[in-house]
């Protein structure tokens, strides 16, 4: 029997929701996503505690734990004297997640300065969006530094 943890299900529902949409994430992977939130403690999940959990085939459960681990969202350990594998809500994550934003964002406006730099001239909505692209990089970098 699983070790089922405490959870909200429409706050559940809400993250499935959100992750789906957000990282494009398959049904039962955000679901697994979404669950592993839920355990505060970090004791974490193992494999065949998933696939009795979301009563759901243990190639599903696998292909869509390799997802979450590709994309850093999930890691796995070993505990020690057992085979079995945990997994848990990757903690470096948020800050991998803003450090990829930020060099969108820069790269954004190099391409930008680039072809205002082309034109010879630049405008006054040119001016304004560079200025809150600017902002917003140096208040995540400013965030991120207190992680």
């Amino acid at each position: 029997m699983p070790k089922t943890l405490k959870i909200d299900q429409h706050i559940f529902q809400d993250l499935v929701t959100f992750y789906s949409e957000t990282f494009h994430l398959p049904p039962l992977a955000a679901k697994i996503y979404a669950y592993l939130l839920f355990d505060f403690e970090k004791k974490g999940i193992s494999f065949d505690e998933f696939v009795e959990i979301f009563c759901a085939s243990k190639s599903s459960v696998s292909s869509n734990i390799s997802i979450l681990l590709t994309m850093q969202l999930i890691q796995d350990f070993n505990k020690i004297n057992e085979r079995k594998r945990y997994f848990v809500v990757n903690d470096n994550f948020l800050k991998m997640r803003y450090t990829q934003i930020i060099e969108r964002l820069s790269k954004e406006l190099e391409i930008l300065d680039s072809i205002q730099e082309f034109r010879g001239e630049t405008d006054e909505k040119y001016r304004v969006y560079k200025e809150l692209m600017t902002t917003n990089i140096n208040n995540i970098k400013n965030s991120l530094s207190k992680l």
